[in-house]
């Protein structure tokens, strides 16, 4: 299932990693070189990726250079939305890929979250995809768009303020190509064009009952590459492994990207997902466990993918 692996995700975000518990991310740091090696003695194959810019950052990829974390990471990730959150145009992606590229030459980048919302209009989402498919496709081996579905409205959006973003806030329900009510949006069709390069990237929430149907779309549309995420808090749960293999089976067929993030309450320096842990081991454990589980290194990719759910 799994043929590479996020370390967190957007982890110089606020909303995803609190920067009042580590100013300095240097526990983040700590957390990313043992998940990092935790991921390579589980399987040396698995492309581990480093938890996905959000702001793009140069100085904070440096930072993370001079903390060692790059020694433990193959890939560089960034994310962007200019169309809805970031404060410059779309047309400036290059320059931002540029950027990135300068710190870290010797290291494929990947764009592993971008989309647009429409929440103002649907013929936007359009033509943001066809702009970005543009400006990325040639330029960077790989990118994913985000997402299939819209956010459901009664799950709530994870930021750190929620509605006192404003609009910020309610863009997150529309990020989608299919809609709440499950027809699909002008930007689905539109994909198909795109979907033999374009990789799609979707969030699930625990025991989410739009699984089966995510995968029957994403074999309809002929996409090959899938980012989601794995939650280490999830995994405290009851029946958490049966959720994990239910997720794997049905993204078997799949390219998977895996994303390990979300810190439990009761292992957390403050009770929240986006806390640093008071053991940066116990996520690293986590990231191997799944490894092992899901992607292990004695098996080829062909019988990996059919024997994933054991």
């Amino acid at each position: 299932m799994i043929e590479s692996a996020m370390i967190w995700n957007e982890p110089n975000n606020k909303s995803h990693w609190d920067p009042e518990i580590d100013p300095d991310w240097s526990i983040y740091a700590d957390t990313a070189i043992r998940a990092g090696r935790a991921i390579k003695a589980a399987n040396p194959a698995i492309k581990r990726v480093l938890g996905g810019m959000s702001p793009i950052d140069p100085h904070w990829l440096n930072r993370m250079a001079d903390f060692g974390v790059l020694d433990h990471v193959d890939v560089i990730a960034v994310h962007g939305f200019p169309l809805d959150w970031n404060l410059w145009p779309i047309d400036e992606w290059p320059d931002r890929i540029a950027e990135i590229q300068a710190v870290v030459p010797d290291k494929p980048l990947w764009v592993t979250e971008v989309g647009v919302s429409s929440f103002g209009a649907e013929e936007v989402q359009v033509f943001g995809l066809e702009r970005t498919a543009e400006l990325l496709l040639n330029r960077v081996e790989r990118a994913y768009w985000y997402s299939l579905f819209d956010l459901p409205r009664a799950w709530g959006a994870t930021t750190r303020h929620r509605e006192a973003e404003g609009s910020s806030y309610y863009r997150h329900f529309y990020m989608g190509m299919i809609r709440e009510d499950g027809t699909p949006k002008p930007t689905f069709e539109r994909f198909r064009d795109y979907a033999s390069r374009f990789g799609l990237m979707q969030w699930f929430h625990f025991d989410d009952p739009r699984l089966d149907r995510a995968a029957a779309l994403l074999r309809e549309l002929g996409t090959t590459r899938l980012r989601t995420g794995m939650s280490w808090a999830d995994s405290f749960r009851p029946d958490a492994s049966d959720w994990f293999d239910r997720q794997a089976e049905a993204l078997s067929p799949f390219e998977t990207m895996v994303t390990f993030c979300f810190t439990p309450d009761h292992l957390g320096l403050q009770p929240h997902h986006s806390s640093a842990a008071r053991e940066p081991q116990g996520f690293a454990d986590f990231c191997g466990w799944a490894i092992e589980r899901y992607a292990p290194a004695a098996l080829g990719t062909s019988d990996a993918r059919s024997g994933a759910a054991r």
